[in-house]
């Protein structure tokens, strides 16, 4: 059931918005990138879409809701790509849905905010899914990379750590009579404890299920590459380049041509865009999640 009734104006955008986050997925899951035609494109559709609007209807809010969604979410787009959060595939795709979907700056509708933090609650478990795809699929490699790094000496010693606070808390809890104590302290450790071992789960994934060598001819733009390349000396790209330029794809299929390198190490990240279609498809069907958890 849907959570609210729309206009004409929604349904045309959100219908477009769903297209391009269906095609955006199928493209992120087959080849681990979306084209940047179809994010420019969506950009350029949605300030012109409100430019029709705003002319037909007489009324200029249309574009400037356009224009304040895409300014927005081009800055939250921005922050969580230099943040290494999403790759520039995601983050082009969220710009060109702040402009097509916009932000209505009277706060009536608030369907781009509810669709954000849903994104971010929705990723959240998505990502934690996928990566235990990613650990099943390749689960000799996962299991061979988990036996290493808990031979790790910091993780050994945190581990030592995490035994004594452990062994601390559950003395204490012994000696505390409140009830409302003693569940406030359990869930601390259990908190405690699983964000620990979830952070060697997602390393365990990212070295035995992220990385791979690639010819550069297999190279695409945006691509991380995970360890510096220099060639007599002199940097080409690297890991803080946040995803490789095409102008740099380039000069590496020259090195490679000429033998100066051989295979190319990158990492591959998870694609998220799939996690912005269903967030999409459950703002428009229930809201704000996060809402609905107090409400």
């Amino acid at each position: 059931m849907l959570k609210t009734m729309f206009t004409t104006h929604d349904l045309i955008v959100y219908g477009i918005a769903f297209i391009a986050l269906f095609v955006g997925s199928y493209t992120d899951l087959k080849t681990r990138e979306v084209s940047d035609w179809a994010n420019y494109g969506l950009i350029g559709i949605g300030l012109s879409l409100s430019l029709l609007f705003s002319a037909v209807y007489w009324d200029v809010r249309f574009f400037i809701n356009s224009l304040a969604g895409f300014v927005v979410l081009f800055i939250i787009a921005y922050i969580m790509f230099y943040s290494g959060q999403w790759g520039g595939g995601d983050s082009k795709m969220l710009m060109g849905l702040g402009a097509l979907i916009g932000l209505d700056l009277s706060f009536k509708n608030l369907f781009v905010v509810s669709f954000f933090v849903n994104i971010l609650l929705v990723g959240a478990l998505y990502g934690i899914l996928f990566s235990l795809f990613l650990a099943l699929k390749h689960r000799k490699k996962f299991l061979k990379e988990y036996v290493k790094i808990s031979k790790n000496k910091l993780i050994i010693n945190i581990k030592k750590y995490l035994l004594v606070f452990l062994a601390v808390m559950l003395i204490l809890f012994f000696f505390i009579e409140e009830y409302l104590t003693k569940m406030f302290l359990i869930t601390f450790l259990v908190i405690t404890m699983s964000t620990f071992y979830f952070w060697i789960f997602i390393k365990v994934v990212e070295k035995a299920c992220m990385y791979k060598y690639v010819n550069p001819e297999q190279l695409t733009e945006g691509d991380w590459i995970a360890k510096d390349i220099k060639i007599n000396g002199k940097y080409v790209t690297g890991p803080k380049d946040l995803g490789i330029e095409k102008k740099k794809i380039r000069k590496l299929i020259n090195f490679y041509k000429k033998g100066k390198i051989r295979k190319v190490l990158i990492k591959e990240g998870i694609p998220f865009v799939p996690s912005f279609l269903i967030a999409f498809l459950v703002t428009v069907c229930f809201g704000n999640l996060l809402l609905l958890l107090f409400v």
